[in-house]
């Protein structure tokens, strides 16, 4: 396989985008991010789009050709990739592979979800088709509670307190106040956590990703490519792993709901194929849709014993600074939750942090990043590492 380098990302800020369509925050990141390249539309041979829901909120499918049209890129392959909320880390998945394989030599993976034009049921119907139709959403499940059933075996099962777990998102709002794209910029106090409304018991309002709408895209490129172009980035970031597993759908039907399997087993292939391990991280970002997910994938990923992701968070190894420096910029809970960008958002955040670009949250002399993307409670994952090669 050939090598693969990431040269521009492109975002939207994550928000209430009353006046875009899906088709133009999706156009308007994949813009931005050959802007940052420094190349033309016609460069891109090949666009990947993750998205979730749009065939249900918007009633469009063929996001692919839409994009392509509103791009004024006709001819150009384009495709959707579906993976449930982690739909954004396989399209760049499927972007790697279509470089890496010779097929192509310059490709856009990017991501897409409009969510607030419809009402919140109708965004938790669309949810819970991350799940099992006949024998999960059926019966009244929705998404938020399979999380909460994950998170109450989880507390039971290792002894661990509610006000711990919940730390989470207070350490992901301090971050998001540094970053102009999240949604909500603001910190927030472990009171707040705990004070906010239960939604679905023990889960809180505030330990949960909120909806919103954006759209982001990141450009991905062979070294021909970036030797025939005569382009002299002043970093360079090679893919250095890309790799997806899947789990069982459902959650009943698994051994032990306290640990995402599919994650370990992505992780593991992604460590072995970028030659490094869990303490050679330095910037990570992790698919935090509700609190407790949070502190299972530092714990699945291997930066901490099973039932006691907690205390990284507590002795603030998550901080600038600290052991594995995490969510950086909001995380799902405050940079926002556009399901089928998410993957994007968080690959493009560790560009920026591999870049030195990162702002008030940059890591100093990041060179391997590493980003998480969940869909469903685990059922596929996603595990992209990059690495600053010059």
């Amino acid at each position: 396989m050939r090598n693969v380098y990431v040269i521009g990302v492109g975002m939207t800020p994550i928000r209430e985008h009353w006046d875009k369509s899906l088709r133009n925050l999706l156009a308007e990141a994949i813009a931005r991010s050959a802007d940052d390249a420094g190349i033309s539309l016609r460069d891109i041979e090949s666009i990947y789009v993750g998205n979730m829901s749009s065939g249900y909120l918007q009633g469009q499918e063929h996001i692919g050709a839409l994009v392509a049209t509103q791009l004024g890129l006709i001819g150009v392959p384009a495709c959707k990739i579906e993976a449930a909320c982690a739909s954004g880390g396989m399209a760049f998945h499927q972007a790697f592979l279509s470089v890496a394989s010779g097929m192509y030599d310059c490709v856009v993976a990017s991501g897409v979800e409009k969510m607030t034009d419809a009402i919140t049921p109708d965004v938790t119907v669309a949810l819970i088709m991350a799940d099992d139709q006949e024998y999960v959403a059926n019966y009244g499940a929705t998404f938020v509670s399979l999380n909460a059933l994950v998170y109450r075996y989880y507390m039971e099962k290792y002894n661990v307190k509610q006000e711990d777990i919940a730390l989470f998102p207070v350490h992901c709002h301090r971050y998001a106040q540094n970053n102009p794209y999240a949604q909500y910029r603001r910190a927030v106090s472990l009171e707040d956590v705990l004070k906010s409304p239960l939604i679905a018991d023990p889960i809180r309002l505030l330990e949960s990703a909120p909806i919103g709408d954006g759209a982001a895209s990141i450009v991905l490129c062979s070294e021909n490519f970036i030797r025939e172009k005569g382009l002299s980035p002043e970093v360079l970031v090679q893919v250095a792993a890309s790799a997806a597993a899947t789990d069982t759908l459902s959650i009943h039907e698994r051994e032990d709901i306290s640990t995402l399997t599919a994650s370990i087993k992505a992780s593991r292939k992604a460590y072995e194929m970028a030659k490094v391990e869990p303490n050679d991280i330095d910037v990570l970002e992790v698919h935090d849709a509700f609190s407790i997910l949070g502190i299972l994938h530092l714990e699945d990923l291997g930066f901490a014993e099973k039932g006691k992701g907690t205390v990284l968070v507590k002795e603030g190894e998550l901080e600038v600074g600290g052991k594995i420096p995490t969510n950086l910029f909001g995380g799902l809970k405050a940079r926002g939750h556009p399901v089928g960008a998410t993957g994007i958002y968080q690959i493009a955040e560790v560009f920026l942090q591999l870049t030195g670009r990162a702002g008030k949250s940059q890591v100093d002399g990041a060179t391997v990043g590493m980003a998480q993307n969940v869909g469903g409670v685990g059922s596929t994952v996603v595990v992209n590492i990059l690495k600053r090669v010059r």
